[in-house]
């Protein structure tokens, strides 16, 4: 697929999304190219600014199936992800399947339930599918999870474990509309649920062959270099005790080969590194507490480490 093709249909999915979700274009944007690069992402904020509206008109743009699954304290894993059952009729046990069986799956609250239902989501989004009483079962394609969760001091909340939030892509805020956005909202939702009258604005087989046009978007030798030095330079800093891992690595560059393919662009600019370090990387920061002390913050370190870097020019 032509990259002028990609931003496009990119644009048409944006706009149809955009009939439910005003004034929140680059939040739009930023979720279609983390389900492009073939991630999972990660909404921190507080309740009632649109988080289960982006993902169900995402999933409604791209006529994809959706599902939405509320996170309780007392929730077993089991109800994720499936269970075996004895049917009386057929003499056998067969596989009821759990609610990650969708295209798009909203994990909403993910930080109301225990860590041990949280992990149950680990196989699921590293590996695209489950196992059920020794059994794997694949999940269908494309997978998309985007999980919700309530800023972390709020009572009642499990933050999640290191090794979940590294599988995460990117962690964004939606954050408040501006006076005429919330307007629109009103005028909007009087009478009517904008998400639920959202049609396909792609078909599937193209967002497959747009995934695949993400992935051959190129990457200079020199924007890798500086990809590489952004995230080594969280790794010896003071303040963090855990920096980026080499899978933020990846995600760094495959999100970036993404908002290029939207951008209509066959390769990677220094700029889509910037756009996107913070929230692809900052999640991933682990804080000594005497950097917290200090006022050091996740977002503030990966900002620092991208002034530490010299910016590769004329590279692609």
């Amino acid at each position: 697929m032509d990259y002028k093709d990609v931003a496009e249909k990119a644009g048409q999915v944006v706009h149809a999304v955009e009939a439910a979700i005003k004034g929140k274009t680059s939040t739009v944007e930023m979720a279609l190219a983390i389900l492009l690069s073939n991630g999972h992402l990660l909404i921190e904020d507080i309740p009632g600014v649109g988080k289960t509206t982006l993902a169900k008109a995402l999933a409604r743009s791209l006529g994809l199936s959706f599902k939405r699954i509320q996170f309780t304290p007392d929730m077993l894993p089991s109800e994720i992800t499936g269970m075996t059952f004895y049917n009386q009729k057929s003499g056998e046990f067969e596989v009821r399947r759990g609610p990650v069986y969708a295209n798009i799956v909203l994990a909403d609250e993910i930080n109301r339930t225990t860590p041990k239902v949280q992990s149950a989501l680990l196989e699921c989004m590293e590996e695209r599918q489950v196992s059920i009483e020794g059994s794997s079962h694949a999940l269908p394609r494309p997978f998309f999870v985007i999980a919700t969760q309530n800023t972390v001091d709020v009572t009642g909340t499990f933050a999640l474990p290191e090794a979940q939030l590294d599988r995460f892509s990117a962690r964004i805020r939606i954050g408040y509309p501006d006076r005429k956005a919330e307007q629109e909202i009103l005028d909007l939702n009087q009478t009517t649920a904008p998400a639920e009258n959202i049609e396909s604005a792609v078909p599937v087989d193209e967002l497959a062959a747009m995934q695949a046009a993400v992935q051959a978007v190129y990457v200079d030798p020199d924007v890798r270099s500086y990809m590489l030095d952004v995230v080594d330079a969280t790794r010896n800093m003071d303040a963090v005790a855990l920096g980026v891992s080499p899978r933020g690595s990846l995600h760094l560059m495959h999100a970036a080969q993404a908002r290029a393919a939207i951008s209509g662009r066959n390769y990677v600019k220094p700029d889509d590194v910037k756009a996107l370090a913070v929230p692809v990387l900052a999640h991933r920061l682990i804080l000594r507490p005497e950097g917290r002390i200090r006022g050091a913050t996740q977002e503030s370190c990966v900002m620092a480490a991208l002034e530490q870097q010299t910016v590769p020019v004329g590279a692609a």
